[in-house]
């Protein structure tokens, strides 16, 4: 009988689900295998690519960690929701910074961050046949955790809000079966897009006409310059009735990696991903969740000058930039800016190419436009997470790079226009 089983040798096939396989690679991780083979190799490597805050929580905070993690009582396994005194922090900052009334019983989770949040959400609301409608360029998980819900995505530019709008009440009218899911990002990751309350007021209307649910994604709320206030989605009239927003404690904060993030609004919609996390997570280590409470009770002026640290930072790229001659729109709110290529790189190089040049030759890295669909292509979206004096010498590896890289390209540009009789 043991004749016919197969030899010890034999290949074992591993077939991977049709949904991972339709998956692309990951952006940033491709950008940071790069990033890493550079370092090893001793180069200096800005790296603009990630949002990924490169400045320390407060002291009281790594403190009060620190002292919970000694109580052995936060060793045991959490509820998956989060405890209830940070859902009680998180229902109290919506009311005092947005007039949102929540109940942190059922209408606040902790995430292990929003990320994690989001995706879950979409696998508890999204299956084979339904449509989500997504801002475009998207952040790639605002696609993606979709389709790994096997659902479908249609993406409409989000450039211009009023058209968005109109876009929106479009599709719904004219798709069978309508969309059922509506992702919102603002201040949007990537192009810095913002909008007004009003916005929002309008979404609701619409929501309610199409029965359509809403995921807003505000993990940027804690970072904005020059006076603007970015809103919630649940501070308008009705919000609370159709969708739910994700925040997270990772950029003002500056706690990324402790992965902290929370799901607010309808009780339904909450107590669906309730379900999915309490069948795949034990909830968040508990002397984290106490730590971000002493965050949100203790360290709100902490934030708001996190923002000036970001907007110093801001300008000192923009102004670097528009001295090379590019053309820079001020963000209002998020860690990015998201620029237009210059020409004559622009119609020459796909934004890809361009990128890698940067990375390759001036040992700065960009996120590609393209990263974050069709609609990015042509643009970089450049992270604000170094200090001042390293984009300004970013911006000087820039100039460098494109100066070098410029006889090359004029004369490769000219071959092909001789070969091609092209202009």
């Amino acid at each position: 009988m043991s004749a016919d089983l197969p030899s010890s040798d034999h290949d074992f096939q591993v077939e991977v689900a049709q949904r991972v396989k339709q998956l692309p690679p990951y952006l940033f991780g491709q950008i940071n295998k790069m990033i890493y083979d550079k370092r090893v190799a001793g180069d200096d490597v800005i790296e603009l690519g990630m949002g990924n805050p490169s400045d320390p929580p407060q002291d009281l905070v790594i403190e009060k960690l620190n002292e919970a993690a000694r109580d052995p009582r936060s060793h045991r396994y959490s509820k998956s929701n989060g405890i209830v005194n940070l859902r009680r922090e998180v229902a109290a900052k919506y009311l005092k910074k947005y007039g949102a009334q929540l109940d942190p019983e059922s209408e606040v989770l902790v995430c292990l961050g929003s990320k994690e949040g989001f995706s879950h959400m979409c696998l508890a609301l999204m299956g084979a046949g339904d449509t989500a409608l997504v801002p475009a360029p998207y952040f790639p998980v605002h696609v993606y955790a979709v389709a790994l819900a096997s659902a479908n995505v249609i993406s409409l530019p989000v450039a211009d809000s009023d058209k968005f709008l109109s876009d929106i009440a479009y599709t719904c009218e004219t798709l069978y079966p309508k969309p059922k899911l509506l992702v919102l990002c603002y201040p949007h990751n990537p192009s810095s897009a913002v909008v007004e309350q009003g916005f929002y007021d309008e979404v609701v209307k619409l929501a309610k006409r199409y029965n359509l649910m809403v995921i807003s994604d505000f993990a940027y709320a804690d970072v904005a310059f020059d006076g603007y206030k970015p809103p919630s989605f649940l501070a308008s009239p009705g919000a609370i009735d159709v969708g739910v927003e994700f925040t997270t404690m990772s950029k003002g904060y500056n706690m990324a990696g402790w992965r902290v993030g929370f799901c607010s609004g309808n009780a339904k919609m909450i107590a669906a991903l309730a379900t999915i996390k309490g069948y795949y997570d034990y909830g968040m280590f508990q002397a984290i969740q106490v730590a971000a409470i002493m965050a949100l009770r203790h360290t709100e002026s902490a934030v708001e000058e996190q923002s000036l640290i970001y907007k110093g930072r801001r300008d000192a790229l923009c102004e670097g930039l528009t001295r090379l001659g590019w053309e820079i729109n001020l963000p209002k709110a998020g860690m990015f800016v998201w620029q237009p290529i210059p020409e004559p790189w622009r119609s020459r190089m796909s934004t890809m190419d361009f990128s890698m040049m940067l990375l390759d030759k001036g040992n700065v890295a960009v996120s590609p436009g393209s990263g974050f669909g069709p609609a990015g292509e042509g643009f970089l979206r450049m992270s604000l997470v170094e200090n001042q004096e390293r984009l300004r010498q970013a911006v000087r590896q820039i100039k460098r790079c494109l100066a070098e890289a410029e006889p090359n390209f004029t004369n490769s540009s000219t071959k092909e226009s001789i070969s091609t009789g092209g202009h």
